[in-house]
């Protein structure tokens, strides 16, 4: 038996006790509950006339609420600690002394009884350092008696699931990613061992770095990119825990699903909730004084993907203005504007509240002068409140507020319009581009080409609060913003960021790198890193991946698995049913498949289909919140950032604009194995043959 196999025994042991324990407490205090409960009903109109032993018994239902409370959150924790109790230890010498302790670091602190030495250290504890910051060697962390040196002799680190160790692995570094740690946890192979622990120290180094407030990393696929992020942001709360916790951290991530999926990848962060939306989301709720709904990203690229298919090369006029409307061009054309936009803007007027008069040149020079730099639709507010101020100053009391709402208009009704669809209406008649349909608010629907350009817009004419509460940004899939939305993401938080993806998988026929103007943006605060070793995805499905792409200088750890294999299909319903025979996902087999497509249309019938052969098809859309085990039809779009033992391509044979960024992009989604199936056009006739035929 091995020394974590032995410890694991033992500790499932006394956590198992502990939590019969808690299950006894629990129902005794609901006991207590129902009976107070029941006392107070039976008494309570005879108790005092001052409403004393009322009182006291409310406080102490309370008090027995809130325990239960307590107790409740305790069960949880051991619950999940049963699942996986540890995932590191150090075997360290305090100096002078001559017997090594083992340290076991989990999700939380874990003791037999209170007071007595921790089985299990919580990974924010001071000991867990040891583990976090030190390879193999001296080391030292601050203990409340004072600095503790000695020396590492020894590393380990598990993975435990549902309380049954996989593996363990002894390595003088800590290895953050699952597959590097599989391979250290099976292999023998001293060759590869030693490629591993060299990716480790470059991810380590990146992992650890505090001093480079922008981090930028280009990662290839397969590259672990999205591990190396989420476990900087346990090493950060771990390190600034004192200032940073997790609502303190925001992940802009590709969709809902992405939040439920890494959510199962980190286990240091134990009950921390990192905050996570995506950033139309994000900008929906700035825009929802504006217009009822918004179009999000998929229905754009659904757009593109339709006039991909009509125009076959070539771009439509629909695009170049999509495109004008994400640039820097953009960015100086609303520059511009701005400056015309004061004289076209404001009609001032003579202004008299009770002994408060001004003249409309005075309030001019006040809006021009004294608060030039308050974005012009907050500037009139900042004139009316000197105004007040100063008049309040003088007659030595207040202006009522319902008389404020009066004196607020007339100021306010000085503009020729506040409505921002208006004046955005207004700069795209001057650039020659089609004008927003005249609608009131509780009508509109913004298409998602206006939804960053008036976000903007927004942003440069109002007084907008920045989200100081945010004090590290996480932007995954950074391939996938423009250049505008990156200058509204530095507007909006001037905090600590990581910025990572591929410039390979850009969701457009039109591969941006975005790398090139970042560092314009976010100015001389951001580094960038390059990654190119890929060894997530096995070199068999790589090295297909790289012939779709044309990749150069990408290094691949020959981590080898089965060959890709293609097949020519008749219609889609050959397709599925192809891919459906060589799934394999289960008991003995793999966690997950997948079976993606181009289209939210292809998607819906590959559906249908495949839950006609299999019930454990699910299906991922984007309203769709959870990732689960087994097997998830959804969109080579909806799948970015996504992973999966076993990937099947369903696509046509007929060339498309996206064929190359679907195919690369699919292909990149499968740690494993790979299918390609290609399907020919079908006619109504052949789609009826092949039903029958099925």
């Amino acid at each position: 038996m091995s020394r974590g196999t032995g410890y694991l025994e033992y500790v499932t042991v006394r956590l198992t006790q502990r939590l019969h324990e808690i299950d006894e407490t629990i129902r005794d205090v609901r006991k207590d509950i129902e009976g107070m409960n029941e006392y107070y009903w039976e008494n309570y109109t005879e108790m005092d006339e001052y409403g004393y032993e009322d009182y006291d018994n409310q406080q102490a239902l309370i008090s027995q609420v809130n325990a239960s409370q307590e107790y409740q959150k305790q069960r949880h924790r051991v619950k999940r600690m049963l699942d996986s109790p540890f995932f590191g230890s150090v075997d360290f010498v305090y100096e002078g002394e001559e017997e090594a302790e083992i340290f076991y670091i989990g999700i939380g602190n874990f003791a037999e009884k209170r007071g007595t030495v921790p089985l299990i250290y919580d990974w924010r504890a001071p000991v867990s350092g040891l583990f976090y910051d030190y390879d193999k060697g001296m080391a030292s962390y601050e203990a409340p008696g004072g600095i503790m040196e000695g020396e590492i002799l020894s590393k380990w680190q598990y993975k435990i699931r549902n309380g049954q160790m996989l593996y363990e692995f002894e390595s003088d570094i800590k290895i953050d990613d699952d597959i590097l740690k599989q391979e250290l946890g099976a292999s023998s192979d001293i060759q590869l061992k030693n490629i591993v622990r060299t990716i480790q120290k470059e991810q380590n180094a990146i992992i650890r770095n505090t001093k480079d407030k922008i981090l930028i990393i280009q990662g290839a696929a397969g590259s672990g990119k999205t591990s190396i992020a989420l476990h900087r942001i346990a090493y950060l709360l771990y390190h600034d825990r004192g200032r940073l916790n997790s609502s303190n951290i925001l992940i802009l991530s590709p969709n809902s699903v992405f939040s439920d999926y890494i959510s199962h990848i980190l286990p240091e962060l134990g009950e921390e909730n990192i905050r996570e939306m995506s950033f139309d989301l994000f900008a929906y709720k700035e825009l929802k004084d504006i217009a009822v709904d918004c179009e999000d990203r998929w229905h754009q690229i659904e757009r593109q993907i339709q006039e991909g298919a009509v125009l076959e090369r070539g771009i439509s006029s629909d695009d170049r203005r999509y495109r004008w409307k994400q640039s820097e061009e953009y960015v100086k054309a609303v520059e511009g504007f701005l400056v015309e936009l004061e004289d076209r803007l404001v009609d001032f007027k003579d202004v008299q509240y009770r002994r408060m008069e001004k003249k409309a040149d005075e309030l001019l020079r006040m809006f021009y002068f004294k608060f030039q730099n308050v974005p012009i639709l907050s500037r009139m507010d900042a004139v009316m409140e000197y105004c007040v101020d100063e008049y309040e100053t003088l007659c030595g009391k207040d202006i009522p507020e319902e008389e404020m709402e009066y004196i607020r208009d007339m100021f306010r009704s000085m503009y020729v319009t506040t409505d921002l669809c208006v004046i955005y209406n207004w700069l795209l008649e001057e650039y020659g581009w089609p004008k927003l349909e005249e609608l009131q608010q509780e009508e509109r629907v913004l298409a998602y080409e206006d939804v960053y350009p008036l976000l903007y817009l927004k942003q440069r004419i109002f007084a907008v609060a920045g989200h100081k509460n945010i004090r590290h940004l996480v932007i995954d899939e950074m391939q996938d913003y423009s250049y505008l939305q990156y200058v509204i993401l530095e507007r909006m938080f001037s905090c600590s960021m990581t910025i990572l993806g591929d410039r390979a998988q850009t969701l457009d026929d039109n591969v941006q790198d975005v790398t090139e103007f970042l560092p314009i943006i976010l100015g001389k605060r951001a580094r960038k890193i390059v990654m190119n070793r890929s060894y997530r995805n096995t070199y068999e499905i790589a090295k297909y991946a790289d012939k779709i792409a044309g990749l150069e200088g990408i290094e691949y750890v020959e981590r080898h698995g089965r060959e890709v294999e293609e097949m020519c299909c008749i219609s889609l319903v050959d397709a599925v049913k192809s891919t459906l025979e060589r799934v394999n996902t289960g008991k003995k087999g793999y966690e997950t498949a997948a079976l993606l497509v181009m289209t939210e249309g292809e998607a819906q019938e590959v559906f249908r289909i495949a839950r006609e052969v299999r019930g454990d098809v699910f299906y991922i859309d984007r309203d769709s919140t959870n990732f689960r085990k087994g097997i998830t039809v959804t969109t080579f779009y909806m799948a970015k950032g996504l992973e999966f033992d076993q990937v099947f391509i369903i696509g046509r044979e007929k060339p498309h604009p996206f064929s190359r960024q679907f195919q690369y992009i699919c292909a990149t989604r499968a740690l494993h194995e790979l299918y390609v199936a290609m399907y020919q056009e079908e006619t109504a006739g052949g789609a009826a043959m092949q039903e029958m035929k099925g």
